[in-house]
């Protein structure tokens, strides 16, 4: 017997501190495991399909973000899933709202820009409320320097240096359209330090860890340990450097996804 499907987009946000990551995984809390065990709770064991605009690591949070939603047999009433659907999803995952789309569309293939947010703060040691949205290095690192390195990615490169673990197959070009980093006034909270910093990275798409290993040489390059030389030889894909830095996810935000078009 074949039923009918209906297609929706469904805008999400989440806090990601206490989960491993968004796709489902055996014997760990993952945001994909938690949205379809409310799912199937509140449309009351109808078939359904979820499939997210792109994965996020353990830790790892987001402000805005889509996801598709296929519902086999029976129609939503959108007057009232988005009310029901979040009286029963945990306080830390929000659906922000739903609409039906087509069976075209594809939230995979379909072009998107992704703005990414890093925040950190320095020297001090911070109020531990910051810890899900923060990471704390309690080190004099060398701000100034950072700032003129975090520009040296945009544009278009061959970022196989900041692709974790790529194999001959992996595409590793890339555009990133925008990459600054700037004191932090996206983000404010009375426990905040009073100052903190976020590197702000937008464009098409990413690899897996590359915003991590991004800030990760940003740390590096703030510590003195490698120059803005160094830098531009390992953004500078044909020369293959691998990196072992990987920036701690808890400071990590995926803050939107624009759909183009």
């Amino acid at each position: 017997m074949q039923y009918k499907r209906f297609y929706y987009l469904i805008e999400l946000q989440y806090l990601g501190f206490r989960y491993h990551g968004w796709q489902k995984q055996p014997d760990v809390l993952t945001v994909e495991h938690m949205l379809g065990k409310t799912l199937n709770y509140v449309l009351e064991g109808q078939r359904f399909k979820v499939i997210a605009a792109g994965r996020t690591d353990a830790m790892v949070s987001v402000n805005q973000t889509y996801a598709e939603l296929f519902i086999y047999e029976e129609e939503l009433d959108l007057d009232t899933f988005l009310t029901i659907f979040n009286k029963n999803l945990p306080q830390d995952i929000k659906c922000l709202s739903i609409e039906e789309t087509t069976a075209d569309f594809n939230i995979i293939q379909h072009p998107k820009l992704k703005e990414y947010l890093y925040f950190f703060c320095v020297k001090e040691k911070m109020h531990p409320f910051c810890a899900p949205l923060m990471v704390n290095l309690q080190e004099d690192l060398d701000i100034d320097l950072m700032k003129k390195g975090a520009i040296l990615f945009e544009g278009d490169h061959d970022f196989y240096s900041f692709a974790f673990r790529s194999n001959p197959e992996t595409q590793t070009e890339g555009t990133i359209n925008i990459c600054q980093l700037i004191e932090n006034d996206i983000y404010t909270a009375n426990f905040f330090p009073e100052t903190s910093y976020v590197l702000k990275v937008v464009g098409e798409g990413f690899k897996r860890q590359q915003i991590r290993l991004m800030m990760g040489a940003l740390i590096d390059l703030g510590r003195h340990k490698i120059n803005l030389k160094d830098l531009e030889n390992i953004i500078d894909g044909k020369n293959r450097i691998k990196l072992e830095h990987i920036a701690q996810a808890s400071g990590l935000i995926l803050n939107s996804v624009h759909l183009k078009n």
